[in-house]
Parts: structure tokens; sequence; C-alpha cells
């Protein structure tokens, strides 16, 4: 995909979530404080850290689309894997935060400080932000996944994270006013419980982009395919001292292949030219691929 039409796509998709995430910080807020919810209040923050990692991600990625230059060799693709180690961060401190807030909570209620009653605007402004988080998971992965955009797939599960969280705190709330006032401690409870799912997926982001900074290899399958790709030009005896790693929403490839040791430089380099083109076919006009000749008869160290 042409790199321009690729930046307008995260673009379009990232500022349609930056403003549902503006609009739903602000009726959060207003619904938790007048509602008398700690959920409500816990999911307005996680809204609001939806909304910083939008503009995350529309300063990163743009980063990362520039060209190569002689400052950055490989380009700067990184820079959205760092937005994508940023998200999960933002992730891992709201679930964190809001675990701790609705711990406190409840230990107070079980020492008779009763938490106050929410009402039904806190529980139908849940409702209204899991139909509308949900909706923006399902635009944001689809576009995430088109594109190859490791920020924006973690960015849709940021809001689906937020999905669960209103999920969480309708639950709470309406337990809590269904059930009368003994009951009130529903409330911090369902924030609680609704932390762990949003701290399971900020760890995963995490590890996920921390594997691309420290140079994770490629996924075995794709270093398979890599490997019959290469094996599939005629004239190539064997492939070894196979090197992979992500570079952002590209692949860096290094590789040894073997040729017969009388073919001439011209042929050579032809072969090289040949698996180069397949490789880029197959996973993009960008991908760094380097490939070193040996000749068959000839045994390196693999």
């Amino acid at each position: 995909m042409d790199q321009s039409i690729r930046a307008k796509k995260i673009y379009r998709v990232t500022l349609a979530g930056g403003v549902i995430n503006a609009l739903l910080v602000t009726l959060k807020f207003i619904a938790g404080i007048a509602g008398h919810s700690a959920a409500m209040v816990a999911d307005a923050v996680h809204s609001l850290s939806d909304f910083i990692t939008d503009v995350t991600v529309l300063l990163f990625v743009k980063l990362s689309n520039r060209p190569k230059d002689k400052k950055y060799d490989y380009g700067y693709g990184k820079y959205e894997t760092v937005a994508t180690a940023l998200i999960g961060l933002a992730l891992l401190a709201v679930g964190v935060i809001i675990l701790r807030d609705g711990i406190v909570r409840i230990v107070r209620a079980m020492r008779g400080d009763e938490p106050p009653a929410p009402s039904m605007i806190a529980f139908w402004m849940a409702i209204a932000s899991i139909v509308a988080k949900e909706i923006c998971y399902r635009f944001t992965i689809r576009v995430g996944r088109k594109v190859d955009s490791q920020a924006v797939i973690a960015n849709a599960w940021h809001h689906r994270s937020d999905a669960f969280s209103s999920v969480g705190t309708a639950l709470g709330i309406g337990g809590a006013i269904m059930l009368g006032d003994k009951w009130r401690v529903l409330d911090p409870i369902a924030a609680a419980v609704v932390s762990f799912f949003i701290i399971k997926i900020a760890i995963d982001v995490l590890r996920e982009s921390f594997g691309e900074l420290t140079e994770r290899s490629l996924p075995i399958e794709v270093e398979e395919e890599i490997v019959r790709i290469a094996s599939s030009v005629e004239g190539v005896g064997g492939i070894h001292n196979l090197r992979t790693r992500r570079i952002g929403n590209y692949y860096a490839i290094e590789l040894h292949i073997r040729l017969d040791g009388s073919s001439t430089l011209d042929e050579a380099h032809d072969k090289a030219t040949e698996i180069e083109n397949l490789l880029r076919e197959r996973y993009g006009e960008r991908t760094f691929v380097g490939v070193h000749m040996e000749p068959a008869a000839k045994r390196r160290h693999e």
C-alpha cells in the first residue's frame, strides 16, 4: 500500500476515534459526578487515556512514515513501535489507578463508610459508552489490520478495553441501583474487576512492542515462508544465516544463499536480485533485504 494512502487511513480512523473519545470524556465526567458513581468517574479517566493515545498515534505514525535518510538508514518505522509501547504503558497506568481506587473504596465500605448511591444517569451513560466504544474498536481494528499498523491495532484494543470498562461499570451501577443501599459497594467492585481486564490488555500490548524494540525475530512461520520463497529461485542451493526483524510496519531480512561456484558475477547478482524482488513482492516494497552469496562447494560456518 502506498505510504501516503496508509497515513491518510491512519489519520482518518484515529481522528474519528479521538472526536468520540473527547465527547465521551466530557459526558462521563458529568455523569459520574452528577450520578455519584466512582465507577463512572474511573471510566471517564479511561476514556481520557484513550484520547491521549489517539494524539500519540497521530504524532508518532507521522514520524514513522518519513522515508529513510542518512540519519536513519532503516527508516523511522520504530517510532510506530514506540507509540505502541506508550499506549501499552498508558493502559497499564489506567488499570493500576482504577484498581487502587476501587480497592480503597471497597475497604472504606467494609469499614462502614458507605459509598454514595449512583443514579440512572450514570447507568445510561455506561450503556452509551459500551455501544460507542465497541463501534470505535471495530472500525479501528479493521483499518489497523488493513494497513498493518501495530500502533493502530493497539489503539483499537484500547477502545475495546474502554468498552469492557463500561460493561463492568454498567453492571456495578445497575446492581447498586436495583439491589438497594446495601449493595452500593458493587460500584467500586465493578471498577476494580474491570481494571484487571485493562491490565491484561496492557501487558499483551507491551509484550509485543518490547519484542520489536529488542529486535525479536519474525514468527517462525514467516521465516519458513521466506526460506521457501528464496529456495524457489532456480540455482539457489541452500539458505542459511537467516536474520529477521520488524521495523514498524515493514520487515528487515538478511540471508545467505549458496550458488554454483562457476556462476559469473552477473549471474549471481541476478539470482540475488530475483530473491529480493520476490520478497518485496510478498512483504511490501519497503522491505529491507540483504542477500549474501556463497559458492555451493565452499561450506562456511552457519
